[in-house]
């Protein structure tokens, strides 16, 4: 009980002399757990890291001071070789795939060690022969790093269990699948996944991966070890540490300092978007200025409509990602549409009988990769990612949708140049060269947001 008197400070040392001091039993530790998981878990937090894929984020943690991280599969989405794994906001680094073994959904990354030296690597329990027990209606608990959020743990039940996998009601976050899962005794017995093939995260059923089949991957992962070395330790770009102010968003809009349509542009085979936090944002909140007539950078009129709302609001796989407003430059690239030859002939025909037929098009091609150039500098992007549009179950094509700082293209540059590459062509790149009037209206989006650092 401490007495405080009112305009009079009052000070209470809390200290090992003051303090109750009790051994801790495993009873203990569990009640504990139940109570309040982090006092426990807390000691691994800064284990799990963040995964990035150009078409996925998942979770990972770090499992040997050697450099291994542990995922799961699916969570790499289509990377076969390399994973950018983000182990603070603002430290991260490259990866390479040691194994990705798709049967069991377990994933083995190998990263430079020095990253993670201070992390503690989170014990799998390969080598010891009594594994933690698992029962139906067993609590237990994971650590997850979600997509631009706080790393933290959430709990869940176990409903069903496999011979492989375990389900549980995990209520993991979007892009938390892949981290640890433990007992209430602190014992790892897992990796957390998601139910879908595809990938898509399940709020009412999350599959766990046993960690007998992590050891097995584990152990092919160190062979592997022997005969290579890891990846270096050079840091990567990262989204600015400070968020960009709500209130800054909202008098953008309101000031109409900036368009809220995308500042466009187009090359021989792409239509390519340029979008700052003020115009996601507004798509959000202000439609009705979307969609009318705006202005765009090289001084041209277009009208914003259906097309705009989808290029400001509809990202796919990456809508939690630009959901957050973060602060920095997105641009989208999408192949154009062209109707072929015969195509274009059997309407002209059909319209002769009277039967008007819209245009049938379909992609020239799809994206492939993008490069930037500030002058004569290349530009490392933050995310070079990917949006997946299906056309049929089978028939699916990449749109380019790449951040950068918002420093790293503007006027200061001279001039701004994008190189955009096709899956058809995957060597033979389609230059573009920014007009310097957009460039100046995109660097001008972001003074306020400069203005509070």
């Amino acid at each position: 009980m401490v007495n405080i008197v009112a305009g009079r400070d009052t000070v209470l040392a809390l200290t090992a002399d003051n303090a109750e001091v009790e051994a801790v039993t495993a009873a203990t530790s569990a009640a504990l757990l139940d109570a309040e998981p982090w006092l426990i878990l807390s000691q691994w937090q800064d284990s799990v890291v963040a995964l990035w894929t150009p078409t996925n984020h998942a979770s990972g943690f770090v499992i040997g001071a050697n450099g291994l991280v542990a995922t799961n599969q699916r969570g790499l989405g289509t990377a076969t070789v390399a994973v950018e794994v983000q182990v603070t906001a603002t430290v991260k680094v490259a990866a390479r795939i040691l194994v990705a073994d798709p049967v069991r959904d377990v994933a083995i990354l190998w990263i430079d060690p020095t990253t993670v030296a201070s992390a503690r690597p989170v014990p799998l329990g390969c080598g010891e022969q009594a594994k933690p027990s698992i029962a139906d209606g067993q609590k237990i608990f994971a650590i997850e790093a979600p997509i631009l959020q706080q790393k933290g743990t959430t709990s869940g039940t176990i409903s069903r269990l496999e011979t492989h996998t375990f389900v549980s009601d995990l209520a993991l976050s979007s892009g938390g699948a892949g981290g640890p899962v433990f007992t209430g005794g602190g014992n790892v017995i897992g990796i957390s996944s998601v139910a879908d093939e595809r990938g898509v995260p399940s709020r009412v059923n999350s599959r766990v991966v046993r960690i007998e089949d992590v050891c097995g991957v584990v152990a092919t992962a160190e062979q592997k070890m022997k005969f290579g070395t890891p990846p270096n330790g050079k840091r990567l770009p990262v989204e600015p540490v400070r968020p960009f102010p709500i209130e800054a968003l909202r008098d953008g809009v309101q000031g109409g300092a900036g368009s809220v349509s995308p500042y466009q542009a187009a090359s021989t085979d792409f239509d390519i978007a340029f979008m700052t936090p003020v115009q996601t944002y507004g798509a959000q909140h202000q439609p009705d200025r979307v969609n009318r007539r705006d202005r765009i950078g090289g001084g041209q009129l277009t009208d914003a409509g259906p097309a705009v709302m989808r290029t400001l609001s509809d990202f796919g796989n990456w809508s939690q990602y630009v959901a957050d407003y973060p602060p920095v430059l997105l641009v989208r690239v999408t192949p154009k549409l062209v109707e072929g030859f015969w195509t274009k002939m059997a309407r002209g025909a059909a319209q002769t009988q009277g039967v008007a037929l819209p245009p049938m098009r379909h992609f020239k091609s799809g994206f492939s990769r993008m490069r930037a150039f500030c002058g004569d500098a290349e530009v490392t992007p933050i995310h070079p990612f990917k949006i997946e549009q299906r056309a049929s179950e089978n028939d699916v094509m990449f749109e380019g949708l790449y951040a950068f700082d918002p420093d790293a293209l503007g006027p200061a540059c001279g001039a701004v140049k994008l190189v955009l590459y096709s899956d058809k062509e995957t060597e033979k790149g389609d230059t573009l060269v920014v007009d310097t009037n957009l460039v100046q209206h995109i660097w001008q989006d972001f003074a306020s947001y400069r203005a509070l650092q």
